[in-house]
């Protein structure tokens, strides 16, 4: 199933220009989701390192030149296209249920809510965790500057900071273990279920005739779960 996320919806007055060469035009800024879409696609197939810039060029309509005039460097590009993909998907799976549901949860619901959220990528978004299979060690070996990457690493920042809150609402009404830290249960938590349903999407993982890859997921996230969440 392909990524189901919104296209972007840039309107006055709080219209923030792409870059100097999107500024003020609407159909620049079409052109500019039509090529992240399909870089999107081309990525998630054949893999960052696998695909170049002239074969994104060609497969979305224009030359090269004029795809370098909206993004000036395949760095670019692909910061684009992580930022877009996980802040949409990151907002779409928050308002699943309704914010009224979410502000009645405990703080162990609302980590198993978080955690539930790699399932629906493994069962969903095969896709994107493609397209995530290389993405941050491109990010860390391609030259580039801070500034570059910081469209993504505010995205990163945001997630840390939704968890704070789950953590925060677990230390208070006594549903998670205040013995581990929240940078370690955070982090650790995030990385295990992210590379296991990465590598699962991927193909990287040998599956047993008769076992269920979405199962045995499942069965990771109740031992995280367990291992965080305070015995009542």
């Amino acid at each position: 199933m392909g990524l189901k996320i919104p296209k972007m919806i840039i309107t006055p007055p709080e219209v923030r220009y792409l870059n100097d060469y999107t500024a003020g035009k609407t159909w620049k800024i079409e052109k500019y989701q039509h090529i992240l879409e399909t870089a999107f696609r081309l990525f998630s197939e054949r893999g960052i390192e696998g695909v170049t810039m002239p074969e994104v060029a060609k497969a979305s309509g224009i030359g090269r030149s004029t795809l370098y005039r909206y993004f000036a460097s395949k760095l670019d590009l692909v910061v684009a296209i992580g930022t877009w993909t996980w802040k949409e998907y990151i907002s779409a799976h928050n308002t699943s249920v309704p914010k009224e549901e979410l502000d009645a949860m405990s703080g162990a619901e609302r980590f198993r809510f978080y955690m539930d959220a790699f399932l629906d990528l493994y069962r969903n978004h095969n896709d994107l965790l493609r397209f995530n299979y290389n993405f941050n060690s491109f990010l860390r070996y391609e030259a580039g500057t801070s500034r570059q990457k910081e469209p993504y690493t505010k995205v990163v920042d945001r997630l840390s900071e939704m968890f704070h809150e789950v953590y925060e609402r677990g230390m208070k009404d006594g549903t998670l273990r205040p013995d581990i830290s929240e940078e370690i249960m955070f982090s650790s938590s995030f990385h295990i279920m992210l590379a296991a349903a990465t590598r699962y999407a991927v193909g990287l993982v040998y599956i047993v005739e008769g076992c269920d890859p979405e199962k045995e997921l499942a069965m990771l996230e109740e031992a995280l779960l367990r291992m965080y969440i305070r015995e009542q």
